[in-house]
């Protein structure tokens, strides 16, 4: 393992720091150690297409989305 010296750090984030760790029931090492595997560890994970639609809500009637019918008069959209 690798020792990691942290200098200049303000005294606010070092009372944060203290008091997370308090409050997690760690020592200060430790949790300095939690935060840092746990906002380096993270990877964007995209959402599957699936996902994205399952997150829709879910909003207007069936008819609000039929397709037009193909009538010579229909209004030409990418004209």
């Amino acid at each position: 393992m690798a020792n990691l010296l942290v200098r200049n750090v303000d005294e606010k984030v070092v009372q944060q720091l203290r008091e997370r760790a308090a409050a997690h029931g760690r020592s200060v090492e430790a949790e300095h150690r939690v935060i840092l595997a746990t906002v380096l560890g993270k990877k964007t994970r995209h959402k599957s297409f699936a996902e994205v639609l399952a997150g829709m809500p879910d909003v207007g009637e069936d008819a609000d989305f039929a397709r037009v019918s193909e009538q010579g008069n229909a209004a030409r959209v990418f004209d």
